[in-house]
């Protein structure tokens, strides 16, 4: 089976083709119960990657019903209705009218509607969501990353202790996790098959996504919202958005988190009206407690060389890992410790749904991701500060930033804090002038 190297993949090629805490089946004090019938389901975010994680949802055969849909756009709410429909049916599927929610509250009620939630908007709406689902008792799923600043981070690791508390399962779309060559590989790097990891690189480069044409009839804050990954508020930056599962896998393998970090970044290539205020290269070295250094570079540069994969060093070997089923340890002699085969491994998108799903099937408790979930985003928003700041910063020096990037009114006729200046171009972040914390 072939290992797909994005969630944009998995939709183009593979997913598209084929009441309260009280009453959810899973709210027993001190315990579970396992569920009598059918889990009701709701999404929140409608786009690609939440039409495609129902999907996986369905795929894992459980008796499973979506009952509620909500998006802050009523055109990407119809379209993921139409795919999910026609895949599985009404018997799957029974959105009611009132079920279908858009604007920026409806997802309260769509949480109250269904026993899991699946929390895929852009991950600026990602915390207040989060915090919203916890509140509510219910069983989650939600996309990487989990927040866009700091401030946003802060919310997350405080609603994760409160998941916890209640028992409440969470799996983070991190799929590495899920992936059977990270495990298998990164399970000998902790049992000491290369002995102490003392560096390493992680990268995820390549040509850069989509852009949306502004509409004349569009405000501002619409437009930021249809455009949502050029702007910070809402997407946090490729080194966040997409490069947070490398740096996630960098944290895994060193069993914890930088305490500094310092880089560089810039526009060098993609300078569009079109392109918002977000960098399109970055360059960060990580410092880990033990003093080992992890180099971590991204970038969007079309016609460039693509990399996305992770290589590690140790003091008795080293190891290279990929989205493509790679698993390679060595000694510093070249001998072959491990390689994982590469060939009919599971789909780590289906996975991290199988397990889930199986584990709520059975009334158990098992997953606990926010956590450091919270702490990989932070880890790739502390790289961004480093790079927006060309200055070095510790990791209790980001994580306590003050800087709030969310608008304070959510309204289509309300402003975001960052505007475009009178020649239409965004303002963006300048090395050794901006205020990043």
């Amino acid at each position: 089976m072939k290992i797909l190297n994005s969630r944009r993949d998995f939709i183009k090629t593979g997913a598209l083709v084929t009441g309260g805490v009280l009453a959810s089946p899973f709210i027993v004090p001190g315990a579970y119960a396992a569920p009598a019938n059918e889990l009701k389901l709701a999404v929140i975010g409608c786009g690609g990657r939440g039409t495609g994680a129902v999907f996986q949802a369905m795929e894992t055969g459980h008796p499973i019903k979506l009952v509620a849909m909500a998006d802050a756009f009523r055109d990407r709410l119809d379209n993921s209705h139409k795919l999910i429909l026609e895949k599985y049916g009404s018997d799957k599927v029974a959105v009611d009218e009132e079920m279908k929610l858009t604007g920026f509250e409806g997802y309260k009620a769509a949480i109250a509607a269904a026993d899991v939630v699946i929390l895929a908007t852009p991950p600026g709406f990602r915390p207040m969501h989060f915090e919203e689902a916890v509140k509510q008792g219910k069983q989650i799923f939600m996309e990487k990353p989990v927040a866009t600043d700091a401030a946003g981070i802060r919310r997350v690791l405080k609603a994760a202790e409160e998941a916890k508390a209640k028992k409440l399962n969470v799996v983070v779309g991190l799929q590495r996790h899920y992936q059977n060559n990270y495990r298998e590989t990164i399970k000998r790097i902790h049992d000491g098959a290369i002995g102490d990891i003392t560096g390493g690189q992680v990268y995820w480069n390549d040509g850069g996504v989509w852009v949306r044409e502004r509409k004349p009839e569009q405000t501002e804050m619409e437009y930021q919202m249809r455009n949502w990954y050029y702007f910070n508020w809402l997407c946090g930056d490729h080194i966040t958005e997409q490069h947070v599962h490398n740096i996630d896998v960098a944290n895994w393998v060193k069993q914890g988190y930088p305490v500094k970090a310092e880089g560089t970044g810039g526009r060098q290539v993609r300078t569009g009206k079109e392109n918002g205020e977000i960098f399109d290269h970055h360059v960060v070295t990580f410092t880990y407690a033990d003093g080992s250094v992890i180099h971590s570079e991204c970038r969007h540069f079309p016609g460039a060389a693509n990399r996305v994969d992770e290589s590690f060093q140790g003091t008795k070997g080293k190891v290279y890992m990929s989205a493509g089923n790679y698993g390679v340890l060595t000694d510093w002699k070249g001998n072959e410790l491990y390689n994982h085969p590469r060939e009919n491994q599971p789909n780590p998108y289906q996975q991290e749904h199988d397990e889930l799903w199986a584990t709520l099937m059975k009334g158990e408790y098992k997953f606990a991701d926010a956590e450091n979930a919270a702490k990989s985003t932070m880890t790739s928003i502390m790289g961004r500060y480093a790079t927006y700041s060309g200055k070095p910063l510790t990791w209790d020096e980001a994580i306590n930033g003050t800087v709030d990037l969310f608008p304070e009114k959510l309204a289509w006729d309300a402003m975001p804090k960052l505007v475009p200046g009178p020649d239409g171009y965004y303002p963006h972040a300048i090395p050794g002038k901006t205020k990043v914390i």
